[in-house]
C-alpha cells in the first residue's frame, strides 16, 4: 500500500520549527555544532538574533515535493564574541528548546562588527513516493 500524508498535516510538522503560534524565536551562530540548547544559547554563541516565528519563516512547496520552511534573510546581526561561525542554530527561549542545528561556510567573526544570514531553506519534508 502507498503511503500518503496531506499537505496540511506536513504543515504542521513544520510549524514546530517556525509556525505563527510557536517556533523558533532565536537564531544563533555558533563557533562548533551545539547539541543541546546550553551550547547554543550560550557556550559556543557568537551572534545571536530574536525572531518573531510567523513573519521569520515562510512554508511554500519542496523543491523536489512535499513541503519546506525558509528562514528569510537576518542582517545586521551583531557579533557578541570573536571566533570562527561555523553552525546555526534554531532556538525556543522560553523553553530552553534546541529545534534545529545547520552548517555555516565558516567565516572569522569578531565582537561588535555585524554579520549577515541569507535567506536559508532550513527544512524540507518530501512527499511520499
Amino acid at each position: 500500500m502507498a503511503k500518503f500524508m496531506p499537505t496540511a498535516i506536513i504543515d504542521l510538522m513544520l510549524n514546530v520549527i517556525g509556525g505563527t503560534s510557536a517556533g523558533a524565536t532565536e537564531l544563533t551562530i555558533c563557533s562548533t555544532q551545539p547539541t543541546t540548547y546550553a551550547e547554543a544559547h550560550t557556550t559556543y554563541k557568537l551572534a545571536a538574533v530574536t525572531l518573531t516565528p510567523a513573519s521569520a519563516f515562510t512554508l511554500a512547496a519542496g523543491d523536489t515535493s512535499g513541503r519546506k520552511i525558509t528562514l528569510g534573510a537576518q542582517n545586521g546581526i551583531t557579533v557578541a564574541a570573536d571566533g570562527n561561525a561555523q553552525h546555526y542554530a534554531l532556538t525556543i527561549t522560553g523553553s530552553s528548546t534546541l529545534l534545529l542545528v545547520g552548517t555555516l561556510t565558516a567565516q572569522q567573526v569578531y565582537t561588535g562588527n555585524t554579520i549577515n544570514f541569507p535567506a536559508t531553506d532550513v527544512d524540507e519534508i518530501r512527499a511520499y513516493a
